[in-house]
């Protein structure tokens, strides 16, 4: 159990800032996780950056589900969803890992999926893909593809 009464809802995610891979508890985002190498904060109400390196420990060691948007930087409506993709991980910290994974850097995750089109977005549950969306999508696809309660009471 986590401090606050809640179950915890670990995490595995790497530091922005000097690359180390920490376990947090999403349970505790109020408590402002920090990196155990570098002390700086671990952002998780934004996207964060994956590669073909870290992203399997990334994804199994992910206790609530991970959104993952397969992208490139040249790809036009990948950049216009990218306010969308902001907007829902700020809303959804603590309840979904939001990734962000860049197909032409990290060619091997992509192939491993069948990624034929950008942007596709992969929702993966308990280190398995559960499903899958090819397109720009708006904030209401997003929590409908992530299967959240609000989007499934019409909240």
């Amino acid at each position: 159990m986590a401090n606050n009464g809640q179950p915890s809802r670990p995490a595995v995610v790497k530091c922005v800032f000097c690359g180390t891979v920490n376990r947090v508890d999403l349970a505790r985002l109020s408590a402002g996780p920090q990196c155990g190498k570098c002390g700086r904060p671990i952002r998780l109400d934004r996207p964060l950056a994956v590669t073909d390196a870290d992203f399997e420990k990334t994804i199994q060691g992910s206790s609530v589900p991970v959104l993952v948007d397969f992208h490139a930087d040249w790809c036009g409506p990948c950049k216009m969803m990218a306010p969308v993709l902001d907007d829902f991980a700020r809303r959804h910290a603590g309840e979904v890992l939001v990734l962000k994974l860049d197909t032409d850097a990290n060619p091997a995750t992509p192939s491993r999926f069948g990624i034929r089109g950008i942007p596709t977005l992969i929702v993966f549950e308990h280190g398995r893909e559960a499903r899958r969306h090819v397109g720009a999508a708006q904030l209401q696809d997003l929590e409908k593809l992530v299967a959240l309660k609000e989007a499934a009471s019409g909240v």
